[in-house]
């Protein structure tokens, strides 16, 4: 009889599941193995019984369950600490203004907050598509021909037609092709404000003095007010 057959067997008359359940991950912790081998132990055939060299594996197997345990421990506590490094690195930047990856912008009135994208190479044309809460297409910017390099884009808060929307988040969604009709690939980046921190699934979120979020682990650089970038589109 192997060693798995001789603790999770059936062959016994007394089901030790019964009494001795599985931790809440569904794996057997230190107690239930126990549990299960003195089970073992007690319900054992009298004329078969285990062989040394099975309990001795068996032990072993304990062994190394505790050992492995200790090391969960020990990672968890290390991510625990970490989350709480990373909160208070978080809070630091509370009423600071930062730029971080992201394509969202917030109209309230006539303030629209400035968005930036960065460029690896030249590129012959390129347009900038703004979408509303809900997803829908509200408005195409056509920026043109632009260098490598850094850039700053200023929307004027307006559809197609030269409407004035309502307020709120939109999100911005760049297209970019070079001299031979390629996809460009157009890094993203949106600026604001820290008002708050909050905590979601493990990540700290940076809220924004408009409402909008970015993740702590996305912001690039804190900024002081009326630093600028390379060129303003705000006419394009």
């Amino acid at each position: 009889m192997s060693m798995l057959t001789n603790i999770t067997g059936s062959s016994s008359a007394i089901d030790p599941y019964a009494s001795t359940p599985k931790s809440k991950s569904g794996a057997l912790d230190q107690s239930t193995f126990l549990n299960l081998l003195m089970a073992q132990l007690q319900h054992q055939d009298p004329l078969n019984p285990m062989e040394d060299k099975d309990f001795t594996a068996q032990l072993a197997q304990f062994s190394s369950l505790e050992q492995l345990n200790k090391i969960n421990e020990g990672i968890e506590g290390l991510n625990s600490s970490a989350g709480r490094q990373d909160m208070l690195g978080a809070v630091s930047f509370i009423g600071k203004d930062i730029r971080a990856f992201g394509n969202t912008v917030s109209k309230e009135g006539t303030s629209i907050t400035k968005a930036f994208y960065e460029l690896d190479e030249p590129v012959s044309d390129m347009y900038v598509n703004v979408y509303d809460s809900y997803g829908a297409l509200v408005d195409t910017q056509k920026v043109g021909a632009r260098q490598a390099g850094s850039y700053e884009f200023q929307w004027d808060g307006t559809d197609f037609n030269g409407a004035k929307l309502s307020d709120g988040t939109y999100t911005m969604a760049i297209a970019a092709e070079n001299a031979k009709g390629e996809s460009v690939m157009v890094y993203t980046e949106v600026s604001g404000k820290v008002s708050g921190v909050s905590g979601e699934s493990g990540i700290p979120m940076l809220r924004l003095s408009d409402g909008r979020t970015v993740s702590f682990f996305n912001v690039k650089e804190i900024v002081s007010d009326g630093e600028s970038s390379n060129t303003d589109d705000s006419d394009a």
